[in-house]
């Protein structure tokens, strides 16, 4: 009688130290392994040169490099390189998507050295540099060069449309008063 009490009281402990003491080991290449399987997945490399397009079929560079802020991981913004030393950033608020072939942007950006118009179409000048919110990287104006030596800032809320030029909402008259 006395073996079997110690046996049944055994059972519990050898079953225990089964699942405690003989567990598979962690394999260290099963996250390679599931990266495999996950679909629509590039990496940011892949992209270096890609085609940076608008819907409009627009082609404004190719790509540069891609932004991730390191807290949440998510894509913050890209570089476009639109040939020798004329890179500019754009905020994720411009891209739509990213494909095989390209990055589609949902707006077109303001660049440096476009033409800029009022609402009729007349000539005011050219975009000569963009000012920008240092923490969110959004645009807040732009200084147009107008002739040799002049210069005028226009806020964001002043521009109507963007395209291959930046149309102002109001008439060349109306910015001179």
């Amino acid at each position: 009688m006395t073996i079997s009490v110690v046996l049944n009281n055994l059972t519990p402990w050898i079953e225990n130290t089964d699942t405690l003491f003989h567990k598979p080991k962690a394999k260290f290449g099963y996250m390679a392994t599931r990266l495999k399987e996950v679909k629509n997945l590039i990496s940011a490399d892949e992209f270096s040169g890609k085609s940076v397009i608008d819907r409009e079929g627009i082609q404004y560079g190719r790509l540069k490099h891609i932004h991730i802020n390191q807290n949440t991981l998510e894509v913050t913004g890209i570089t476009v390189s639109a040939g020798f030393h004329k890179d500019y950033d754009l905020s994720r608020d411009y891209i739509d998507r990213f494909t095989d072939e390209s990055v589609l942007l949902s707006t077109p950006p303001i660049r440096c050295d476009i033409p800029v118009v009022d609402i009729d179409g007349k000539k005011i000048g050219k975009v000569k540099k963009l000012h920008h919110d240092p923490d969110t990287n959004e645009l807040l104006s732009i200084e147009v060069a107008e002739g040799l030596f002049g210069k005028q800032m226009f806020p964001k809320s002043e521009i109507w449309g963007i395209g291959e030029k930046v149309i102002l909402r109001l008439t060349k008259d109306e910015y001179k008063e």
